[in-house]
């Protein structure tokens, strides 16, 4: 206790003087007495030294990726662990697609990794630090790779890659390469019936020993979350084993897993419809977050639709005129080119639909960036055309077909698909008249646009009486918590001048 306490003083000591270190730098004429005084002390010095360097431990900032640096651990070598990262606001697992390095090699700050498949695309992943990659324990090709989950050693010098030959990930930090293997399960356990697990049935730890942590104390106690809790009572399953949460918690994903591989194993025996024929298809990341994203916007956000017809023979006429004119230089704008240009301009005009609910507030944005639906092998992404508003329409032409491209190649960039602060989805080229989409949170509203079709109106200027013209029919899907009927109706309203008459765009 007196060693404590001598401690305490000593850090005190140490604080008081920096406080008049700082004063007398500050004011180089006072305090100097003081500082001098406390500066006799060895002790104190060493004290200094000592809080400063914790204030400095404190206070450093982490990085865009959490390493995890391990050095002098055990018998290895110092080496950093590199994590997978989330790449993505909604990533939750990954696919490695290639590794652009082998083990051994040389790593420079920069180099090119690995390629990482998303939910949304494949991104190149960057070396973290320089050295030699000294282990790749995630082969390339693997899918579903929980975010954080190890996948690589990197070493700064090449003399310790040998270290790491038979390195094995236990998930539990930086453990040593050859671990103890795991005595087998007592009969007891084997001779009970095998239920459904949402992971490998783990042994019964040992007896707590001096040195063990407080995780290893806890026994074979299963951790679950509340969703997989309540989805494993009303499946009948029953929770054991770890899974992937912290601390090796059992998750919903993990349930999902584990019924997959039941129904893989017993699929044979399984029961069908007589005659009935299907396919099982797996659900990629891309889809499972479309599908989650989706269901949260139905369900929570109370939408509503307005639908106007726009009679587009004037668009189609200026399409037609800047085709041709242009042709030489190979550009070919389409009508949704002006839609995504008549949008843009129209929430300017009514900037409450180029806004998001942030629960305590309605957030209004200043540019307007047009996220364009495009459909995939793989399913809907939306890549952004930013501040639309200021573009013309053949600028607006060229970035609509560079991005659906890469979209399609499943090459976009994150901030090329993130974000946006209205959207368009038109399903017009597939024949469809009319139709209603739903939003894209925390967007406020989606326009919808169907295909063109004729109709005759009655002309009493032309000697048939009569005219055909070319309708466009459009469905703005708005969220009510920020968009009032009435709004939404002004805005549709402005949506159609434009489109009517283009040349209304650049007044």
């Amino acid at each position: 206790m007196l060693r404590s306490i001598a401690t305490k003083g000593s850090e005190l000591g140490a604080l008081r003087s920096l406080i008049l270190l700082r004063t007398a730098r500050r004011s180089p004429g006072t305090g100097v007495r003081a500082l001098s005084t406390q500066l006799i002390n060895s002790r104190n010095l060493q004290a200094i030294r000592t809080l400063t360097a914790k204030l400095e431990s404190r206070t450093k900032p982490v990085g865009v990726w959490s390493y995890n640096f391990a050095r002098n651990y055990a018998s290895l070598p110092e080496h950093i662990r590199v994590p997978l990262p989330a790449l993505s606001p909604t990533m939750e697992r990954g696919s490695i697609v290639s590794w652009e390095k082998k083990e051994g090699d040389k790593l420079n700050e920069g180099d090119l990794l690995c390629e990482i498949e998303t939910d949304k695309a494949t991104m190149g992943f960057e070396t973290p630090e320089e050295g030699y990659l000294a282990k790749i324990l995630i082969a390339g090709g693997t899918k579903d790779v929980p975010v954080g989950q190890l996948v690589c050693i990197i070493v700064p010098d090449q003399g310790s890659i040998a270290a790491f030959k038979d390195f094995k990930d236990d998930g539990a930090g930086a453990a040593p390469p050859a671990a103890a293997a795991a005595p087998p399960p007592p009969p007891a356990a084997a001779a009970a019936p095998a239920p459904v697990a949402a992971a490998a049935p783990a042994p019964p730890p040992p007896a707590p020993a001096a040195g063990q942590t407080a995780s290893e104390q806890r026994g074979d106690r299963v951790y679950a979350s509340p969703m997989a809790k309540k989805l494993a009572e009303a499946q009948k399953l029953r929770l054991q084993g770890k899974g992937s949460g912290v601390h090796g918690s059992i998750k919903s994903g993990d349930l999902a897993e584990a019924s997959a591989r039941a129904a893989a194993s017993g699929g044979a025996a399984a029961s069908r419809a007589p005659g009935a024929r299907y396919t099982d298809i797996p659900v990629t990341n891309m889809r499972a977050i479309i599908a989650k994203r989706l269901l949260e916007s139905k369900t929570q956000l109370p939408h509503y639709y307005v639908t106007v017809q726009c009679q587009v023979d004037n668009l189609l006429k200026l399409r037609a005129r800047i085709n041709k004119k242009y042709e030489k230089k190979g550009v070919r704008v389409s009508v949704n080119d002006f839609i995504i240009k008549a949008t843009a301009i129209a929430s300017l005009k009514v900037p409450e639909a180029n806004s998001s609910w942030m629960d305590s507030v309605i957030r209004q944005y200043d540019d307007v960036d047009v996220s364009v639906a495009v459909s995939t092998d793989k399913g809907l992404i939306t890549p952004i055309i930013f501040n639309a508003d200021r573009k013309g329409v053949i600028d607006i032409s060229k970035d609509v077909k560079e991005l659906a491209e890469k979209a399609r190649q499943n090459k976009l960039q994150p901030h090329e698909f993130q974000g946006g602060t209205i959207s368009v989805s038109n399903l017009g080229m597939f024949g469809v008249n009319q139709f209603c989409a739903v939003i894209n949170p925390p967007q406020s509203c989606i326009l919808a646009i169907g295909t063109t079709t004729k109709q005759l109106v009655l002309d009493p200027d032309n000697i048939k009486g009569f005219k055909e013209i070319n309708l466009l029919t459009v469905t703005l899907s708005a969220d009510h918590r920020v968009v009032d009927g009435a709004v939404a109706a002004r805005w549709l309203q402005h949506f159609r001048d434009f489109i009517e008459d283009p040349a209304n765009m650049i007044l």
